[in-house]
């Protein structure tokens, strides 16, 4: 005896996202612990060197968290305003701030001590940096200077000046020491060496520059501002390479992990979104309760932490067991005889040993009413709707919705019930786009069954009926909506790409004409 074909409810499931390496990887972080500060969280670092502490600054201090106790081990209380952008040094044993105070000032870490103060600054200074391989840090000031220090002296080495905005982004090259980057509310990032003591290059980013963050080689370094993360070329003479734009608000921080492989991104958006620097794709979004104002990833991605608006703390860490584990190469699953099969076109699964489900039953005996009266249980609409739609899907394909949606006198009340329950999964569902296309086809067949009887309908039928009309007709107004904004954009992104080609073509045209008069003369 032949075996019934049961429904495939499944492909009218809501996809879950693609399991991929770098899914299973960031999942293994645990759910956010939530520790509450004294106010928004300006900045985060990690100590390079294990257990790899992360230092929060916040308000008038700098505070040391263990990351897998989440309670404090330090607390760097030398503030009387508010502290700036605390970084550790490359061997972890020293940090540097900033503040409102107009100074910098350099604490060791195990003792707490205060061993350096820097004075030069006429205005708060917001971010500093340590030089690798040079014992000199460099801040960076809302009074629109960099100012390169000397530690041992506390003496000021170099003093850029060119912005016309407070500085509130910088970082030094980590290859070439003397190469120091500036990002300004002004729009503008430039490029600063020291050997030299001038101003190398001048990039436009088009928005206030929030954050900049050099790739591991020194030789391409990201920008961010506005909602757009932006890719510079420093071998080309700073070439903008390509902009990113996978949020919508302004994005607020940048971040290297899995030793410089993955960029975060993090935004007043809630969201981290993890980039695969080969190709910068997004491979991964953090969620988080509120707007990010700084971001930390500890050196081998056993924690991240996230510096809310509202001065919270967002602590995810590596559960114990996944700790240890590298990076998967790629994902396994463990289907039987897979080496068999895996040129096949699909696996159906074996579903003998499954629970006949009521709908199949009923199909299987050709009682089509009962049937939909199955898949139309509060039960089964509520929580599978998939399922409802895939029996309506056989009922339309066999040509049986006539059959069950017939008015008879001697079922009227199993009738009405059954078209009130159709009308309301409509006005549910017909918006899902997994069941759009297949439930306003149904849809519309079910009015021209039931179009004789409409006027003898009760009105809680009728006012159903209505509702179902607005929803299709809001539907069909967002519709036309979207497909003028989308002509809108198509005709600014044409004007955009017609004037970049106009400006190349005319820059041609003026190198050609040097040449020509160069070779003239």
């Amino acid at each position: 005896m032949a075996h019934f074909k049961r429904l495939n409810t499944k492909i009218y499931e809501a996809k879950g996202p693609d399991v991929t390496p770098d899914f299973i990887y960031w999942k293994q972080l645990t759910q956010p612990v939530l520790v509450k500060e004294f106010g928004p969280i300006d900045h985060i670092d990690f100590s390079p060197k294990e257990p790899h502490h992360f230092a929060v600054t916040c308000s008038v201090r700098v505070q040391i968290y263990n990351p897998i106790t989440k309670l404090v081990t330090k607390n760097l209380s030398r503030f009387r305003e508010n502290a700036y952008g605390a970084v550790f040094r490359s061997d972890g044993t020293l940090i540097v701030a900033g503040g409102e105070e107009k100074n910098i000032k350099i604490f060791d870490v195990s003792t707490k001590s205060m061993l350096r103060l820097f004075k030069g600054h006429s205005a708060p200074v917001h971010r500093v940096a340590f030089v690798n391989r040079e014992p000199q840090i460099v801040s960076f000031s809302d009074d629109k200077s960099v100012k390169v220090w000397d530690i041992p002296t506390e003496n000021t080495l170099h003093t850029f000046e060119g912005h016309n905005d407070y500085i509130r982004a910088g970082q030094v090259s980590p290859d070439v020491p003397n190469i120091v980057l500036s990002g300004s509310y002004d729009s503008i990032i430039k490029m600063w060496d020291t050997r030299t003591a001038k101003e190398v290059m001048t990039m436009d980013h088009k928005s206030p520059v929030e954050s900049l963050l050099f790739m591991p080689n020194g030789g391409m370094f990201l920008s961010s501002g506005g909602t757009d993360i932006k890719i510079w070329d420093v071998l080309a003479g700073g070439k903008l390479r390509g902009a990113l734009a996978q949020h919508h608000k302004t994005v607020t921080c940048l971040k290297l992990g899995s030793g410089g492989k993955r960029l975060l991104s993090g935004s007043l958006d809630r969201h981290v979104k993890i980039y695969d620097v080969s190709t910068f794709k997004v491979v991964h979004t953090l969620d988080f309760p509120n707007a990010i104002l700084s971001l930390g990833i500890a050196p081998d991605d056993s924690t991240v932490v996230a510096g809310l608006s509202d001065g919270v703390i967002a602590v995810q860490r590596r559960s114990e067991e996944t700790t240890s584990e590298k990076r998967p190469k790629k994902v396994a699953f463990n289907y039987k005889f897979h080496d068999i099969l895996s040129n096949v076109d699909e696996i159906v699964p074996d579903l003998q040993n499954e629970k006949e489900a009521k709908y199949d039953y009923y199909f299987r005996k050709f009682e089509y009413a009962k049937a939909l009266k199955a898949a139309l249980m509060p039960y089964v609409v509520n929580k599978h709707p998939e399922r409802t739609v895939a029996v309506l899907r056989e009922l339309q394909k066999r040509k049986g919705l006539p059959k069950v949606l017939k008015y008879k006198d001697s079922n009227l009340p199993n009738w009405l019930t059954t078209i009130k329950q159709l009308v309301r999964f409509f006005i549910s569902h017909i918006t899902d786009q997994r069941f759009t296309r297949f439930l306003v086809s149904i849809a519309d067949e079910f009015i021209d069954i039931i179009a004789d009887r409409v006027d003898a309908l009760p009105s809680d039928i009728g006012l159903l009926l209505v509702q179902l009309y607005e929803v299709l007709n809001r539907e069909n107004n967002l519709a036309m909506e979207l497909a003028m904004v989308e002509g809108m954009m198509q005709t600014l992104l044409y004007a955009q790409v017609t004037a970049e080609t106009d400006n190349e073509i005319n820059y041609k045209l003026v190198k050609t004409g040097e040449n020509n008069a160069i070779s003239a003369k």
